[in-house]
């Protein structure tokens, strides 16, 4: 089921139709190395995060992002694929590369520097051939679909919460729900200038949410996903949310993880109740990676 309004959500929804009973989070996770690290400028043109007045460090990026992969090798196994300099946006992978019961699904980019990445045959090898994944490749559609970039799933209640905007259509949207094989879809509209849902939203585990109201359109659409995860509920403003603090992933159920930056733009009050719901509030330092326009969730691949 897809719906579209707040209202809609409210009336398909309830705790008893939608038990977390699946595993909330994955058993590994995939990473793409910086190699070549630049700002493209293509992307640019709908993701005003993106630093493309900065110079960039190449040798830097790939520092900060080999010490990720380590620290995020103490919640689940985590593997790391070779970078491209002609895909300098791919070390973001879970735009374009998500699993799901099975399945390897390939998104639907705008862009045609991120189209480039969802051709990797490496990567879809891996996935078909060694771990026997279905590929649904939803490149080859007429659809816009930036998999958990526009689509933050609760995987333990099976629904997606879709954020349309120029990065997914609703024909996207269609093709995200039925390629993760979810119950319920709710899909809504981004503020004006935003690209990615993973930026203003976050769920961590299926027990708890980190939202920034101003990233939607219509605000009672953020309330409508604040009612199933109250009170575990961290409300987030403009300038913590420019810091990344809503870009963070839950890849084990103790811990969830942000880059230093926006853990630093977290309160005091805000981090003791991460602590206070079960969450070691974990965190490695991205700042030269954050030049491209996305963090630490951004870079993580889930293998569910």
């Amino acid at each position: 089921m897809i719906v579209f309004t707040p209202q809609e959500f409210l009336s398909a929804y309830s705790a008893e139709r939608f038990p977390a009973t699946a595993p909330a989070t994955p058993r590994a996770a995939f990473l793409v190395a910086p190699h070549g690290f630049g700002l493209a400028a293509e992307s640019a043109t709908d993701n005003r995060y993106m630093a493309m007045q900065a110079p960039v460090d190449p040798a830097r990026a790939l520092v900060e992002h080999a010490a990720l992969a380590a620290a995020l090798r103490e919640s689940v196994p985590t593997i790391v694929f070779p970078g491209d300099p002609a895909t300098p946006d791919a070390v973001f992978p879970n735009n374009v590369f998500g699993t799901a019961r099975g399945r390897l699904v390939v998104g639907a980019m705008r862009h045609a520097v991120r189209r480039r990445e969802a051709a990797r045959a490496d990567i879809r090898a891996f996935f078909r051939d060694l771990l026997a994944c279905e590929i649904v490749d939803l490149s080859t559609l007429p659809v816009v679909a930036e998999l958990t970039g526009s689509i933050v799933i609760d995987r333990a209640r099976g629904i997606g919460y879709c954020g349309l905007s120029e990065r997914c259509d609703r024909a996207g949207a269609q093709a995200l729900h039925d390629a993760f094989g979810l119950m319920l879809t709710f899909c809504f509209e981004l503020a004006r200038g935003e690209y990615h849902t993973n930026v203003v939203l976050a769920q961590l585990a299926s027990r708890a949410l980190i939202v920034a109201p101003d990233g939607f359109a219509d605000p009672a659409a953020a309330e409508a996903i604040v009612s199933v995860y109250a009170p575990r509920v961290l409300r987030i403003d403009a300038a913590q949310k420019a810091a990344f603090a809503g870009n963070a992933i839950a890849l084990d159920t103790g811990s969830v993880w942000m880059s230093a930056r926006a853990a630093a733009a977290l309160t005091r009050e805000q981090r003791d109740a991460l602590v206070d719901w079960g969450f070691a509030l974990r965190s490695v330092d991205l700042d030269e990676i954050e030049k491209a326009g996305g963090s630490l969730r951004c870079c993580v691949g889930e293998i569910f």
